[in-house]
């Protein structure tokens, strides 16, 4: 089966490999988004789907935007290839481009459509404490996910699972049902089931606002936006942006749910009856764990930490290397 490839960052790249490991498909070609400038040198960086295709020795094509581009639309009518594979691209797929290949345009989305539709799935999951995702293959038309759904996977969601731990999994499982959905297209085994728009919801672009920390949130709310935008979400500490990696909700609700190593945390659980403050404050130092802030609801414990120009250290580092005291205020 002959194979152009869409797709731009690595979540796509278990795919690509797997279909160029499998002696069934032949890809053609690949389709990235251009090289973009990234770190701190600033240095123009491939995808890191390019990186793949550049250790294959497969043509690639980077058009900054893939309707307006003569060149490749040419190259794409002319390639004679059985089914367009789409992950994570980064561009919307024109009709003309849609109506090329013989078993479609077939993309690899990372939820359970027909929810979270749209650009960041995986995170926004997370942020409304979804205990479930995975995968959906599906024939593409021209909105935004709603084209009709081929095969789905599930994985579930653990209390202190964020998006790049999930992320790796469901790629790989996408790899998997990738592959499995072509050869079933191919042998005429799969039934198109058309998505209910009813019960569609929608993951939007991440802001730069999302980022923020609002100790006025729950402790559940608070933990499931800095999993879920991981590593990104941020506070303010003694006048300096303290970036937020792992935090841990504290309560009867979420004792069962930690894993074994944290098991112990559940000891501690004496100490915090009774305790109080004021939102964003820091109520109680955790002897080998960390600092809880007070939240609007709840008390967080944060397990990973970091200040602007200092390497990650976990909690308990954090308070030992600040001299932290009850007290202190994020803000």
């Amino acid at each position: 089966m002959k194979i152009f490839f869409f797709g731009t960052p690595e979540f796509a790249v278990p795919t690509l490999e797997k279909l160029l490991n499998n002696p069934n498909f032949e890809v053609l070609g690949i389709i990235t988004q251009p090289d973009k400038r990234r770190g701190r040198g600033n240095q123009l960086t491939p995808s890191a789907v390019k990186q793949v295709a550049l250790a294959h020795n497969l043509p690639i094509w980077q058009p900054k935007r893939l309707k307006k581009s003569p060149k490749t639309l040419e190259i794409l009518k002319n390639s004679g290839a059985d089914a367009f594979v789409v992950i994570a691209y980064g561009q919307l797929l024109s009709p003309e481009i849609l109506a090329m290949p013989k078993l479609g345009c077939i993309n690899v989305h990372g939820s359970i459509l027909p929810k979270y539709r749209g650009a960041a799935p995986l995170q926004w999951s997370l942020v409304n404490g979804e205990t479930e995702t995975g995968i959906t293959t599906m024939l593409m038309d021209e909105g935004m996910d709603t084209g009709a759904m081929l095969l789905k996977a599930y994985t579930p969601i653990q209390l202190l699972d964020n998006v790049d731990q999930i992320a790796k999994v469901l790629a790989q499982k996408g790899a998997d049902l990738l592959i499995e959905t072509l050869e079933k297209l191919a042998n005429q085994e799969i039934k198109p089931i058309p998505q209910n728009p009813d019960e569609a919801s929608h993951a939007p672009l991440i802001e730069k606002a999302d980022f923020a920390i609002d100790w006025s949130r729950s402790a559940w709310q608070i933990h499931n936006q800095v999993r879920g935008f991981f590593p990104h979400c941020f506070t303010q500490f003694r006048g300096q942006a303290l970036k937020v990696f792992a935090t841990i909700p504290l309560g009867d609700r979420y004792w069962p749910q930690l894993p074994p190593e944290l098991k112990k945390l559940e000891s501690q659980a004496p100490n915090l009856i009774g305790l109080t403050g004021k939102l964003g404050e820091i109520v109680k130092i955790l002897k080998n764990f960390g600092p809880v802030v007070q939240t609007g609801d709840g008390l967080l414990l944060l397990k990973e930490v970091q200040l602007a120009g200092k390497p990650p250290r976990s909690g308990w580092d954090f308070v030992n290397g600040m001299r932290l005291s009850v007290g202190e205020m994020l803000v």
